[in-house]
Formats: C-alpha cells, structure tokens, sequence
C-alpha cells in the first residue's frame, strides 16, 4: 500500500500521510507525491478543498533520517521544496486534522493551512537547532508572527515539544477534538467549504496572504539555502550520528 493515499469526492482531495509502521516520517517520494497531489488538486477545477492528515495516533515524525541522509536536498527542485512551495503557494482551501505527534515538517506544513484541528493527544515540535539544524518551511517567519518571538524562540531554539491547549493558545489550531474524532472532523469542515463559491474563498484567501507571500517565498529560499550548507558541517553530522546510533549527541566540539 502507499505511503501516501490521495482520495478525491465531493470536491474535497484528501491526502493522508500512511506510514504508520514509521510514525508517518516522510521520505523524498513521499513529498514528491504530495507535490504531485497538491498540484493536481490546483489545476483540477472539481477540486475545491485539501484535507492533510495522518492518524488518530500519529501526525508525523518528520523526515525520516535515514531516506534524509542518503537523499538530502538539492537544491529547489528537490521533491521536499517542491512540496513546500506548493503548500505555500496553494491557492484554495487547505486544512489539516493533527493528532500525536507533529515533528519538524509535521509542524510547520501547518503554518500554511487554512484551518487546523487537533486531537487532545496532539505533541507538536521543531527541534531543528536539536539537529545542528534551521527552520524551514518560512517557519522562522511564520512563527514568530503567530506566536510571538519569544515563545517561537522557546520552541525553535529548545526544540521541546508543546501540545494541543497551547497550540489553539497562539492560534496554530483552530480547535481541539477527541482523536477519534478529529480525522471525521476536519472533512466535515471541508464539506462544508466545499459548498461554498470558491471563487470567494480563494479571493478572500488571497487577499489574507496577499501581504506575506512574497516574504514567505523569500525565506524559504534563505532557509533552504543555510539549511543546505548547515546539513554539511560538524554539528548536523554529530546529531545524525548520533541518532543511527542511539546515543546522545556532543556538541562539546562543535
């Protein structure tokens, strides 16, 4: 079975991250098929919503580190930029159902949707600093607009995860549901926008972002250009050691 199922009815595209055996972590055809979706989704005029999720128990863990280490990104064209400009750039409604854990990507994918809900169990995480790592996906743009600097300081230098209240708290959630609910949740949501003139929601879409997209682009492109270089040098090769072999990094000398 795919590690990433696409399902369109009713107007509504529903992309869910199916990798359970590996906590949803996402490898490199795992984020050119939902770049695929996505731009499939853009220029299919019976497709009127996106629906992101992933399971009652897990989100996602992020990238995994092993695909990540033998296929790192190169450059814009790599399939992980193209599915983060897609999401950036996607001009009808997108929303996400979040439950477990959220790491890294699994986090900031969310900056870009239009509506998020999230189970009660829902952990969220960008522990990028953690890897000898940046921010991606616009996230230290995006992130310190949402929270506020200091608790976007807090959860992108520490990298310590902070869960559901305070993720509707600051606003990166739109409402928090039961687990098992939270997946039937998020496509009555979408029914319900999909019902609606989609001419007016992807102007009033527009008009929200149209102030940020261009800056949102911009720092993607400056994170993805010191992520790049940062993925090369002693401190990420320390924690991606570190991490085959299930020990605790040192950065003492570094």
């Amino acid at each position: 079975m795919s590690d990433i199922l696409v399902h369109a009815e009713g107007g509504i595209t529903t992309i869910t991250l199916n990798r359970l055996e590996r906590k949803n972590s996402i490898t490199s055809a795992m984020y050119g098929a939902m770049a695929d979706a996505l731009a499939t989704a853009e220029a299919d005029a019976a497709t009127r919503v996106v629906l992101l999720q992933g399971h009652e128990t897990v989100f996602s863990a992020g990238n995994d580190i092993g695909d990540f280490l033998n296929q790192p990104p190169q450059g814009e064209a790599s399939p992980v930029f193209r599915f983060l400009r897609g999401i950036a750039g996607f001009s009808k409604p997108l929303l996400a159902a979040v439950c477990g854990p959220a790491v890294g990507v699994g986090t900031t994918m969310l900056l870009h949707c239009d509506l998020v809900y999230a189970g009660d169990n829902a952990a969220f995480s960008v522990p990028f600093a953690n890897l000898g790592l940046v921010p991606e996906a616009a996230s230290s743009l995006l992130m310190p607009q949402m929270m506020g600097y200091h608790r976007a300081a807090e959860a992108l230098m520490l990298g310590e995860p902070f869960f559901a209240e305070a993720a509707l708290e600051v606003g990166l959630v739109n409402r928090i549901v039961p687990p098992t609910e939270c997946n039937g949740y998020a496509q009555s949501q979408a029914r319900k926008l999909a019902a609606k003139p989609l001419s007016s929601l992807v102007e009033t879409k527009r008009l929200m972002k149209k102030g940020q997209a261009a800056p949102v682009i911009q720092q993607m492109t400056d994170e993805g250009a010191v992520f790049q270089r940062m993925l090369r040098e002693p401190a990420a090769r320390e924690a991606f050691t570190a991490f085959m072999e299930k020990r605790r990094p040192d950065f003492s000398k570094v």
